[in-house]
């Protein structure tokens, strides 16, 4: 979890690869319609991201059911959020990627292709909530670090 363009699906990848198991981008699971006004530049209110919230824990709920693990990005900026993200089930975990915001500007703004614009960083470090409960991860390390450090606490059977 993070705002945009801290790494997530890079880290997500790498932890999911590790452990064996499914990787999902949480953006696969936005409407067109958020996508759109993404695109836009116009920040998505928690009205808009509902139904993106539930598809995701309809996916995690299914994955578990099915004795699968996956690993999944998603910003999860607000405590509602991870409430609906199934926080506090014993099976999910959540890791914050965190670090400064000229780190993460210069990363959104050297990616090509993605629909998130730059002027959209603002709005979402006000929107972030900072959980008192995940991993927190600096951005700062390298993402295979990152990856290497998340997949020891998870062996470890670390509380999350």
């Amino acid at each position: 979890m993070g705002v945009s363009g801290c790494g997530k699906s890079t880290v997500g990848q790498l932890i999911a690869d590790s452990l064996g198991c499914l990787f999902r981008d949480g953006d696969g699971f936005h409407p067109a319609a958020n996508v759109a006004k993404m695109k836009a530049g116009t920040p998505l209110n928690d009205e808009d991201r509902r139904p993106w919230l539930l598809a995701i824990q309809q996916f995690m709920r299914a994955t578990h059911a099915s004795g699968q693990d996956a690993v999944v990005a998603c910003s999860a900026l607000k405590e509602s959020y991870r409430d609906l993200l199934l926080r506090g089930e014993p099976w999910v975990r959540f890791v914050h990627l965190t670090g400064p915001r000229e780190v993460i500007e210069e990363r959104m703004k050297a990616r090509a292709g993605h629909f998130m614009p730059v002027t959209l960083l603002d709005s979402q470090l006000a929107t972030l909530e900072t959980p008192t409960d995940a991993w927190a991860e600096d951005i700062r390390r390298t993402p295979a670090e990152i990856a290497a450090s998340v997949v020891a606490r998870i062996r470890s059977g670390q509380p999350g």
